[in-house]
């Protein structure tokens, strides 16, 4: 091994905005904030996902190959009607193709999964994500 992963970095348009979404979404605090730069992650010590201002974004357009996704998230969910309606009320759009897979507001798709048997619930506890 070399090292380590730090921050799963995602370019976009608005960090902050972004950031206020996936925080929302998969349950983890924004932990840091600049002005071109966020990140979420289970505290200040430990790594997360951070979004990184990029002025110049070009928004992937899934499935097309010209445009391609770039990266993509699977949210494991308990639920998957109920987590359907949440994401869109949170402000993620539904993809013209493909089951189950949204657009985020800076255009990154994410896909939402049915919770493997093998993994503990989403919601266990009452705590997201533990």
């Amino acid at each position: 091994m070399i090292g380590r992963c730090h921050h799963v970095v995602i370019d976009c348009p608005d960090p902050a905005s972004l950031a206020d979404f996936y925080s929302e979404l998969i349950g983890l605090p924004v932990t840091h904030r600049s002005a071109d730069f966020v990140v979420i992650s289970r505290d200040t010590t430990t790594s997360g996902f951070a979004f990184q201002l990029a002025p110049d974004h070009v928004a992937p357009q899934w499935p097309d190959p010209t445009r391609p996704q770039q990266f993509h998230l699977d949210v494991m969910v308990d639920d998957l009607p109920t987590a359907r309606a949440r994401v869109l009320a949170l402000g993620a759009a539904r993809a013209a193709a493909g089951d189950d897979v949204y657009i985020d507001p800076a255009g990154h798709p994410f896909c939402l999964i049915n919770r493997p048997g093998w993994a503990p619930p989403v919601e266990a506890n009452g705590h997201p994500g533990s």
